[in-house]
């Protein structure tokens, strides 16, 4: 528990990963204010207040309502990727409430971003790099948080490998990996760097126990937890390239093809980078280097998931 209390403002929390992180800051024995748009959210211990979180002005006057605060926690994400939506959510309402945190007086922000980052080609990871940018020049004390994959995004062909269809990967399924990492561990993690002075004004790779598993141990594993004799299926990079091209090619007359070639090149990214930390000596990616925390294990997540006990809405994320 905190030696003590703070007030800390969550942003982002009616998602997986926001709820995650105001369960853990409860439980560390702050208080918390959500700011929210959805009217009938409700997080037992938590204050909830109500508003547009991409105005400034809106969050400084519904949010913080005048009051004294010690932290901000921002887990804002755009849900689909699309350059508009990355560079309105990732990037300016996410500048928007560290101005809003430093007009209110808020010495502190925590900023969740994301591991891929490091080699930012796509919309959403060029504005989350920009808001680390301003972040790291506001002045606040921050702590930016890079999580690798979460269990969430390792879990959309739970249902495929269930009704007997084989588990899809790109290439031979070993040519990336990652170090996966729950919710409740990862809400742990960003909770503890309001209290550790080494967890600030810095920038946090973060990702679950370990080891580092590829796409191919990922499908075996699962079949093992279904009872399944593993059935895999090899999908060539080059298929999705060609989908991207014809898209990209449609998207020049009809703009909604255009965010569909979006969402497929982050499909491709992540089929071919691997979610660990990227060491720019050696120009590749080190599981060594990729820092461990908590202890959830991916197994018993689809074990979890397999009987029930764990619901995945995979939302505009889902790819298979």
């Amino acid at each position: 528990m905190a030696a003590t209390a703070k007030r800390v403002m969550i942003l982002g929390a009616t998602g997986t990963i926001g709820q995650a992180v105001a369960r853990a800051v409860l439980d560390a024995g702050h208080h918390v204010v959500c700011f929210v748009r959805d009217p009938e959210f409700c997080l037992p211990g938590a204050t909830v207040r109500f508003g547009d979180v991409t105005q400034a002005q809106a969050l400084q006057r519904d949010g913080f309502c005048g009051e004294k605060f010690d932290a901000v926690v921002c887990c804002l994400a755009s849900r689909t990727g699309r350059p508009a939506d990355a560079w309105a959510i990732d990037h300016a309402a996410t500048v928007g409430a560290m101005d809003a945190a430093k007009a209110a007086g808020v010495p502190q922000f925590i900023l969740l971003s994301a591991i891929c980052v490091q080699k930012p080609k796509l919309a959403f990871q060029k504005a989350k790099l920009a808001a680390e940018a301003s972040l790291q020049a506001s002045g606040l004390v921050y702590s930016i948080v890079r999580p690798t994959a979460f269990f969430k995004s390792l879990s959309g062909q739970m249902e495929r490998v269930r009704s007997g269809k084989p588990f899809l990967m790109f290439g031979d399924g070993s040519l990336t990996a990652c170090k996966p990492i729950s919710d409740r561990d990862l809400g742990a993690f960003i909770a503890g760097c309001l209290d550790d002075p080494t967890r600030q004004n810095a920038v946090l790779p973060v990702g679950g126990p370990g080891p580092a598993i590829t796409p191919v141990q990922q499908g075996k594993l699962l079949f093992n937890v279904l009872g399944k004799p593993p059935k895999m299926k090899r999908v060539p990079i080059w298929f999705m390239d060609g989908i991207i091209a014809v898209l990209s090619m449609l998207g020049r007359v009809v703009p909604r093809f255009a965010d569909k070639a979006e969402f497929a090149r982050i499909g491709r990214y992540y089929a071919t980078e691997s979610m660990l930390v990227w060491d720019a000596e050696t120009r590749a990616y080190n599981a060594d280097q990729t820092p461990e925390f908590g202890t959830d294990t991916l197994r018993q997540h689809y074990v979890d998931v397999a009987c029930g006990k764990t619901k995945v809405d995979l939302g505009d994320h889902g790819v298979f």
